[in-house]
């Protein structure tokens, strides 16, 4: 069975938000990451924001995920940053060293303010 993610887009100017609910485990990581794939497409010039409001847990193979995207988007002269995560998903992507390379703001204002948008 599997565990249940909603990832909601929208779009705010050229920013791309995806909004997290749920939980991103091993039984939902895949499906859910080549959506996300799919839907940013080219990665050249993209602004994109995660926003990790209703994100309970995310495993190993998540966060290497989103560091790929990252990865993508920094190489396509893009940019990326993460808001709004729990106590919980902060502590765990500070632990693995992705909060010292993907820009991190509070809130979803905050990085919208930041990429001029």
């Amino acid at each position: 069975m599997n565990t249940p993610i909603d990832i909601k887009k929208k779009n705010v100017g050229s920013v791309d938000i995806f909004e997290f609910h749920g939980e991103l485990d091993e039984t939902n990581a895949d499906k859910t990451f080549t959506a996300i794939y799919n839907t940013i497409g080219d990665f050249a010039g993209k602004k994109i924001i995660f926003n990790l409001t209703g994100l309970k847990y995310l495993n190993s193979k998540s966060i290497g995920y989103i560091a790929d995207i990252f990865s993508n988007i920094e190489d396509g002269n893009g940019v990326m940053y993460i808001t709004n995560m729990t106590e919980e998903v902060r502590d765990t992507l500070e632990l693995v060293g992705i909060t010292s390379i993907i820009t991190i703001t509070d809130t979803e204002e905050q990085a919208l303010a930041a990429i001029g948008a």
